[in-house]
């Protein structure tokens, strides 16, 4: 019977091959035994290999010399994006530049001594461009850069995102290269959202606030941090990645809503005689009071001192006026009117807006108080028609002059 036998794998017969190792359930001749091992061998060496590439290009990053961007150089490619705040573009330039410094200083350093890094928090209103700020940094930089939101974590146990979180944002920003993450820096927005919770009734933890807080002294400060590659809690067999964040740059932002009144209890500011309740006054009054910040206003706002001490630079961005909200709409390199004169031209229409036009977004923008990302709520609804029509529009001019009256004409369908 034995020259019956087959080879499962390629069905020749026992008489047309050298050799034939017969199992269970099946038979192998050699020479589909010669081409198997041949398949195993080549798929390791390859595996092999790629581990070592990969090891050798983790220790070029770890040595690599960074070349660090002076204050001046990073402040100038924020100018293209950014209008005014010139004190929060400087301190974050320097802020930048230290960091550099800090990372290769670390690299090379031959001694005990140590830098210490300087993270930044941002105060701002809504719409002065703290978002924006972090970014236009990201572009300008050779480094990880990620953004994570304050309002999402919550203390370890709890239903939402642990705060290793961020770090996991950093870790695949740097696609798991953990040498370039632990280089990065990390934008927290909403951090006035995590304010401890005055005279809470409630006998539950504060779990979203000073508990997340207390979570994040450990991150911010500089330690060796478990963090899972994939998220939290969907993954909780996954192997975890240790990060060292010593050299990890956190920049922190928020609006602090009602920080004003605490800077001036403090400062016994009262008003005598008539009391001016315009915008512009009111704008001019929080940016005096913003200009005087120290840290116990910080922690009178919700602010545990460990957290502040973690935030030795603290900067404010001025609230938007009118001229500035127009250089807003038509400087920048990004700029709301430059958007919308490539998306028409990409439908070969050119249009110009005229400067009582211009006028009219930036006063209806300030009606709705939301700082420049009201810009693109007005002009949202202004260019809705003027699209939707565009094959009409097309045949009827290629020049479309956007002037008061058919700004108003737009803008009243909404009324």
């Amino acid at each position: 019977m034995d020259h019956l036998l087959t080879c499962s794998f390629c069905g020749r017969k026992k008489n047309e091959i050298t050799l034939i190792v017969s199992g269970i359930n099946g038979n192998i001749c050699n020479s589909c035994i010669e081409k198997t091992y041949s398949i195993i061998h080549r798929k390791f060496t390859s595996k092999s290999s790629d581990q070592k590439h990969t090891i050798n290009n983790h220790k070029e990053e770890k040595n690599k010399k960074i070349n660090i961007q002076i204050p001046k150089k990073i402040k100038k490619f924020l100018d293209y994006y950014i209008i005014n705040q010139d004190i929060a573009k400087k301190v974050i330039s320097v802020a930048i530049y230290n960091h550099y410094k800090k990372i290769q200083f670390d690299c090379n350093k031959k001694n005990d001594d140590d830098i210490e890094k300087s993270n930044i928090l941002l105060i701002g209103d809504t719409g002065t461009g703290k978002t924006l700020l972090a970014k236009s940094i990201s572009k300008c930089l050779n480094l990880p850069f990620a953004i994570a939101d304050a309002t999402n974590l919550t203390e370890a146990g709890y239903v939402g995102e642990d705060v290793e979180s961020i770090l996991t944002k950093l870790l695949q920003s740097a696609d798991y290269n953990i040498h370039r993450a632990e280089k990065g820096i990390i934008f927290i927005d909403e951090i006035d959202k995590i304010a401890r919770k005055k005279n809470n009734p409630s006998i539950t933890r504060d779990v979203s606030g000073e508990g997340v807080q207390q979570a994040l002294l450990k991150i911010l400060e500089g330690d060796i941090i478990n963090v899972p590659p994939q998220g939290g809690r969907k993954h909780p067999d996954q192997k975890m990645i240790k990060i060292n964040t010593n050299n990890i740059l956190f920049i922190a932002g928020g609006t602090f809503e009602g920080l004003e009144t605490i800077i001036n209890n403090r400062i016994n500011q009262t008003s005598i005689g008539f009391i001016y309740n315009n915008k512009q006054t009111h704008q001019n009054q929080k940016q005096f009071y913003l200009k005087k910040i120290i840290s116990d206003d910080l922690k009178n706002f919700g602010l545990i001192p460990e957290l502040i001490g973690r935030f030795p630079i603290i900067t404010y961005l001025s609230p938007l006026n009118k001229s500035m909200l127009k250089k807003i709409l038509t400087d920048p390199k990004n700029s709301l009117i430059k958007q919308y004169k490539k998306l028409f031209e990409m439908d070969q229409i050119s249009i110009h807006l005229s400067e009582e036009a211009l006028d009219i977004i930036v006063e209806k923008t300030i009606e709705l108080g939301l700082g420049a990302r009201g810009l693109r709520n007005i002009c949202e609804k202004i260019f809705l028609d003027l699209i939707f029509n565009i094959e009409t529009l097309q045949k009827r001019t290629k020049i479309l002059n956007i002037d008061k009256d058919l700004l108003i004409k737009e803008l009243s369908k909404y009324d």
